[in-house]
């Protein structure tokens, strides 16, 4: 147990037969199928620094009464799911050391039923975290294209419902994921609810982005200064552009092990890409550390709470 090893259930294809599976990786041994050995104080680094970031969030976002809005409490629920990111991936360091030093022993099959546990917390946080990342987007779209009606169409009882929906269908979820994760059906809802969010946010990208640039035309044509609601559209499209590029890189890799689990359990090159299997879990872990900085730490107002809770002026 020298790494870190949470989501056993989808490190390696059960759909290919122990025969296949190992020839296939004999077949597929050399070079840089070998895998990364990531250190388990990098885990534990990186889920200490996302742990402080988002606790930080929650705080700032429930101590400041002007951030207790539908937005910011999207926020505060994303910093809420990237905790659980955090506390699985310590959960899981704490466990394996104590059992690797003897301080705690326990029977295989409690071990077993903790290693589930933790795997669905995981599974949770990362269905809640692609929800409420689809969320912040949509609800950012409406305040710039319909800003004069978002308070009516954003009221506090439709977020309400929204986050409560989203916490309960990400508990199930990964309930049925880890319990019946040898189904390729299942594998297939989490691969597409993967890519519906991506088209989504795509979308969304490229409209505010189409906006933005049709405001900086207008404002260089007629050499008018650009209005808040313009302002708020660029800002809007710089913070999507960000974050496209970092939802692709962090969960992608994830998301195309999953294919390859589906698609080719016994090919060499999948193989190979199978062994990478931690790499891809530390990237999840530090988009649970960048999300605070796209989401968080671009508002002033939240800035400034942050530095409040940070110094104690209370």
């Amino acid at each position: 147990m020298s790494t870190l090893a949470p989501l056993r259930l989808l490190r390696e294809p059960w759909n290919a037969s122990e025969g296949n599976q190992s020839n296939a990786t004999v077949g597929a041994s050399g070079g840089w199928c070998q895998g990364l050995d990531i250190p388990n104080e990098l885990f534990l680094a990186l889920g200490l620094v996302s742990l402080v970031e988002n606790l930080l969030v929650v705080a700032a976002i429930l101590k400041n009464r002007n951030l207790h809005s539908p937005t910011y409490y999207f926020i505060c629920c994303l910093a809420v799911s990237d905790m659980l990111v955090s506390i699985s991936s310590l959960a899981e360091m704490l466990f394996m050391l104590l059992l690797e030093h003897g301080v705690l022993v326990m029977r295989p099959s409690i071990v077993r039923h903790m290693d589930s546990v933790i795997d669905m917390l995981i599974c949770s946080s990362v269905v809640s975290s692609l929800s409420f990342l689809g969320v912040i987007a949509v609800d950012r779209y409406i305040t710039i294209f319909y800003a004069l009606r978002y308070h009516s169409i954003m009221t506090l009882q439709r977020a309400v419902v929204t986050m409560a929906s989203i916490w309960l269908a990400s508990t199930v979820s990964s309930t049925v994921l880890i319990t019946y994760y040898r189904s390729n059906t299942i594998l297939l809802c989490l691969i597409g609810f993967f890519l519906f969010m991506l088209v989504l946010m795509l979308v969304l990208y490229i409209h505010m982005f189409a906006l933005a640039r049709h405001h900086l035309h207008s404002i260089s044509s007629h050499q008018k200064p650009p209005t808040a609601h313009r302002g708020g559209s660029l800002k809007a499209a710089v913070t999507l552009t960000i974050l496209l590029g970092v939802f692709f890189i962090c969960w992608g890799p994830f998301f195309f092990h999953l294919i390859l689990i589906v698609t080719c359990p016994t090919n060499p090159f999948c193989t190979c890409f199978f062994s990478y299997f931690n790499l891809f879990l530390i990237l999840i872990i530090c988009n649970s550390v960048i999300d605070p900085l796209i989401y968080a730490f671009r508002s002033q107002e939240l800035r400034r709470t942050l530095r409040e809770v940070v110094t104690c002026s209370w």
